[in-house]
């Protein structure tokens, strides 16, 4: 039987490889670039952490929710 923690962590890698290459697409922007503005996002600490269950919504909503609540990491591109 597959263990729930390794479940988890695959799953949020996933999430954040979904979160990257979208945010990447929407702000026509690399991916090297997309990686730096998530990991320096509050929505990855949350992710990581957990924190509200926010690691089950859709990646399209995250990015969205993303881009219109941390603005600030945009204007340093």
């Amino acid at each position: 039987m597959v263990d729930k923690k390794i479940l988890d962590v695959h799953y949020k890698q996933n999430l954040e490889n979904e979160i990257i290459k979208c945010l990447a697409e929407v702000k026509s922007i690399d991916l090297r670039k997309a990686f730096d503005i998530y990991y320096s996002s509050k929505l990855a600490e949350q992710i990581e952490q957990g924190i509200y269950g926010i690691e089950n919504m859709d990646y399209k909503y995250l990015v969205q929710d993303l881009i219109e609540n941390e603005p600030d990491l945009f204007s340093k591109q």
